[in-house]
C-alpha cells in the first residue's frame, strides 16, 4: 500500500495541477486554430522582447505555442508525470511570460515593477512561476506525489514484466 506521505504529496499537488494543467489545456486549445490576424498578432507581440521569433512564420509560431501549452497541461494532468517534471515545465513556460512582462515597454509603470493595466495580463503569471517551483520543490525533497501512490502497489509486478 502506498505510504501516508505519498497520500498527503498527492492531495497537495491534485489542487494545484488540475487548475494550472485545466488553464493551459484551455490556452492551448484556443490557439490551436488561430486565425492569421490572431497568429500574427501573438507573434508581434513576442517579437518585441524575443525577436528571433520573427523568424518564424505566424500561423507555425502559433501552433508551437497552442502544443508547447497543450503539452504542459498533459504534464500537470497525468499523475504519472512527476511533481519536479511537470514543475520545471511550468516554471520554464512562466520565465518566458514573466520576461515578455518585464521587457515589453508599457507592461510596468515607470520605475517600478508594479504592472500597467494591459501589464496585469502577464504580471499575473507570476503565480505560475509560484506553482512551477512548489512543484519542483515537492519533487526533489522525496516527496513521489501521486504517480507513486497510485503505482506503489504495482511497482514490483511492472519491474519483472
Amino acid at each position: 500500500m502506498a505510504s501516508g506521505s505519498a497520500w498527503r504529496s498527492a492531495a497537495r499537488q491534485l489542487p494545484l495541477r488540475l487548475t494550472v494543467g485545466a488553464f493551459f489545456l484551455n490556452s492551448g486549445l484556443s490557439k490551436r486554430h488561430a486565425d492569421q490576424a490572431t497568429a500574427e498578432r501573438l507573434q508581434q507581440f513576442a517579437i518585441t522582447t524575443y525577436p528571433f521569433l520573427g523568424k518564424v512564420d505566424a500561423q507555425k509560431f502559433t501552433r508551437r505555442l497552442s502544443n508547447q501549452e497543450i503539452a504542459i497541461a498533459a504534464a500537470l494532468l497525468l499523475p504519472v508525470v512527476p511533481a519536479a517534471v511537470a514543475g520545471t515545465a511550468l516554471t520554464a513556460f512562466s520565465c518566458g511570460t514573466l520576461g515578455l512582462y518585464l521587457c515589453t515597454p508599457g507592461m510596468r509603470r515607470e520605475g517600478s515593477l508594479r504592472p500597467t493595466e494591459p501589464g496585469t495580463v502577464l504580471a499575473k503569471d507570476v503565480w505560475l512561476l509560484g506553482v512551477g517551483i512548489s512543484l519542483i520543490a515537492e519533487g526533489v525533497t522525496g516527496h513521489r506525489g501521486l504517480a507513486a501512490a497510485v503505482l506503489g502497489p504495482w511497482r514490483g509486478i511492472l519491474r519483472r514484466r
